[in-house]
């Protein structure tokens, strides 16, 4: 049976893209999904200093080893002041520091939502961008605009949007 991980790129205890890619993981089929957080995955903040004096961080290595084992990737994006959130950062800076290619060319499918309209729209430019120069194999995306007026109880209720999100999850089981 195939392997996926999922996680958000947060550390918030109640990350709104979180419980999208809990959502999303749950309407795949035919594999066994790990939801990782990353909260269970402490770092200090990298710093070229702090790899010089301490190595790299056991935390690291065990997340990157997660990415290794899975035959797929689903990570919905949090986005801070139009970025990545400074934890997802940190741990994505800290495993490039262990191998560059951090995503090892795994299926992924990227997810964003924001309480507003753009669904966290910054983030995912960012990551469409630049996650293939890390060794990203990006399938498909989707983006949820304003989270509180269309997830509720756990699920996508604008009909429109959950169509969309379990085609995308659909067409990322095909590629796993």
């Amino acid at each position: 049976m195939k392997k996926i991980i999922a996680f958000s790129g947060s550390n918030s205890k109640k990350s709104i893209n979180k419980q999208l890619v809990i959502y999303a993981s749950g309407l795949q089929q035919e594999a066994e999904v790990s939801v990782l957080d990353l909260n269970d995955y402490p770092l200090p903040i990298y710093g070229v200093d702090e790899e010089i004096e301490n190595g790299i961080p056991e935390n690291a290595v065990k997340f990157l080893n997660e990415i290794k084992e899975a035959d797929g990737i689903m990570l919905s994006l949090a986005e801070h002041n139009g970025n990545f959130t400074t934890a997802f950062k940190n741990i994505v800076d800290w495993m490039s520091r262990i191998e560059q290619k951090v995503w090892h060319n795994k299926p992924m499918l990227l997810l964003s939502t924001s309480p507003g309209g753009r669904g966290g729209a910054s983030s995912m430019a960012i990551a469409k961008n630049g996650f293939p120069h890390m060794g990203a194999n990006v399938i498909t995306d989707f983006s949820l605009p304003k989270f509180y007026d269309n997830f509720k109880d756990g699920r996508v209720v604008n009909e429109e949007f959950n169509q969309e999100i379990k085609e995308a999850v659909t067409t990322f089981q095909k590629a796993v």
